[in-house]
């Protein structure tokens, strides 16, 4: 894999792939809906990610798995806000996971260090200028629409062709709204109007995504791909929880290709594993 960027403006620098652990505010989302939802557990969840190893608490409250319907702006706030907050306050490199300029501003506002859209800028056309103004790193992920109707999305002829121009272009269109190219991370969005095999490709072929020239964060942790490559005998995807051992797996492979940070539910084995990849890589690099 093309050599990344491996350091990104504001949060810290570390000669390994970085992991991103997620809190999801939500009732819903696709894997832990509503276990971390009350906002004192929330709070003490991302506190125990970072014990556990989590470079970076990632932080949203709106579900985008699949069908999943959007929530109002204020909900979004309240559940949010208070959250990034108090981890803010503990020290703790916290992401804001949202599509709404608003919700990253006032994320910003209370201690956040990166806005991780999943939208790339698409779902609020004025967050680009909202990131530009806080100066804060920016995840522009590929997305071809909303979660209720992604799937019908899913559609290439050659996805990592048509993946990573399609990021290009979104790139240049942040870059022109004052967002600077040192605060821009890119992510396949593996899942979002992908299927398995769209999946696969991307993260086999992430050496056309690195000729963009951005740090990549990678976020396969708990998705369907996953179950049902692991599908039980009787043909049954694996339950989301089920497939941890798996998602380790991929980081592995994603930091030992140079992915900048993964996206992860269960954090403990995943920090395992990117210094494992980082061992394995300086031994390489010492032969």
């Amino acid at each position: 894999m093309t050599s990344l960027p491996t350091s990104v403006p504001g949060l810290a620098a570390e000669e390994r792939c970085l992991v991103m652990g997620v809190v999801n505010v939500t009732p819903d989302s696709f894997s832990d809906g509503g276990e971390w939802f009350d906002e004192t557990v929330a709070i003490q969840h991302g506190l125990d990610l970072v014990a556990q190893g989590a470079d970076i608490v990632d932080v949203g409250g709106e579900s985008t798995r699949p069908g999943a319907a959007r929530v109002p702006l204020d909900e979004e706030l309240a559940r949010v806000v208070p959250v990034i907050r108090a981890l803010s306050a503990e020290g703790v490199a916290v992401s804001v996971d949202t599509m709404r300029a608003e919700v990253a501003r006032a994320a910003v506002a209370v201690g956040a260090r990166l806005v991780n859209d999943v939208s790339g800028g698409l779902a609020d056309p004025a967050m680009p200028r909202v990131v530009a103004a806080t100066g804060v790193p920016y995840v522009v992920m590929h997305w071809r629409g909303h979660s209720h109707d992604m799937d019908s999305r899913a559609v290439y002829t050659d996805v990592v062709t048509e993946v990573r121009e399609e990021l290009a272009k979104r790139v240049d269109l942040v870059l022109a709204e004052g967002v600077s190219e040192d605060q821009i991370v890119i992510d396949p969005g593996l899942g979002f109007a992908k299927n398995a095999a769209h999946n696969w490709a991307l993260l086999a072929g992430a050496s056309q995504l690195a000729e963009l020239g951005y740090p990549l964060l990678i976020g396969a942790s708990r998705k369907r791909f996953l179950g049902r490559l692991l599908a039980d005998a009787d043909g049954s995807p694996r339950p989301f929880g089920r497939s941890d051992d798996a998602t380790v797996a991929v980081t592995a492979l994603a930091a030992h290709a140079g992915a900048w940070c993964v996206r992860v539910h269960q954090v403990g084995p995943n920090a395992d594993a990117v210094r494992v990849a980082a061992a394995w890589k300086r031994a390489g690099a010492n032969t």
